[in-house]
């Protein structure tokens, strides 16, 4: 049975796991502006995604080709991860849903504060870190069902263009999800769009 979350570690631990899993997906967003020698075929129907054991799910519109995440590493703190980027082409958005293994057969609730501040506290430094502009617009606390979620909107330059980024984190058990949404900066209708899907309207 895994080992009860002890509180005084909680923020530090889901701060280092916010950081390791943002790199990651820092990585592969810039990486997608690339181009593929190969690139997935975009999917003409909708596609269910979903983390935690289902407590997490949404769906994407059509027009989004899924990739795999190459897997987390120990060096960086995300061993055990796995995760899938959804981008489409046309509108140059990339959605990314990563999962990772909490620590030391450590647990987490489904809405635990300490939990979701220290996740989101990690996320944002590491962000304002790797990325010169990088510009927090907006935080708020959400419940998906019994799931808590924590969102952070921002903006920055990433894959050489301004982007506008909503970051979903969430843990349930002895697992963290980290949830991105990166469009164009000036595609506004897209990003609400996507964000929208993505929180069942909430």
């Amino acid at each position: 049975m895994p080992a009860p979350l002890f509180r005084p570690r909680l923020l530090t631990l889901a701060a280092s796991l916010a950081l390791g899993l943002a790199t990651l997906g820092n990585a592969n967003a810039a990486n997608s502006a690339q181009p593929a020698a190969k690139p997935a075929a975009a999917s003409t129907k909708a596609q269910s995604v979903s983390a935690l054991g289902g407590k997490f799910s949404f769906t994407l519109p059509a027009g989004f080709a899924a990739t795999a995440l190459p897997a987390g590493t120990e060096q960086s703190g995300t061993a055990g991860a796995k995760g899938t980027m959804y981008m489409n082409q046309a509108q140059r958005s990339v959605v990314m849903v990563t999962e990772v293994p909490i620590p030391n057969g450590a647990t987490t609730g489904d809405n635990d504060d300490e939990f979701l501040s220290g996740a989101s506290e990690g996320f944002i430094k590491q962000q304002g870190q790797a990325l010169p502009d990088f510009k927090k617009t907006g935080q708020k606390r959400l419940t998906v069902g019994s799931l808590g979620v924590e969102q952070v909107d921002s903006t920055a330059s990433m894959g050489g263009g301004p982007t506008r980024s909503s970051t979903f984190l969430a843990g349930s058990g002895p697992t963290m999800a980290l949830v991105q949404v990166i469009t164009k900066a000036s595609d506004q209708a897209n990003h609400d769009a996507l964000v929208k899907a993505v929180t069942h309207g909430k």
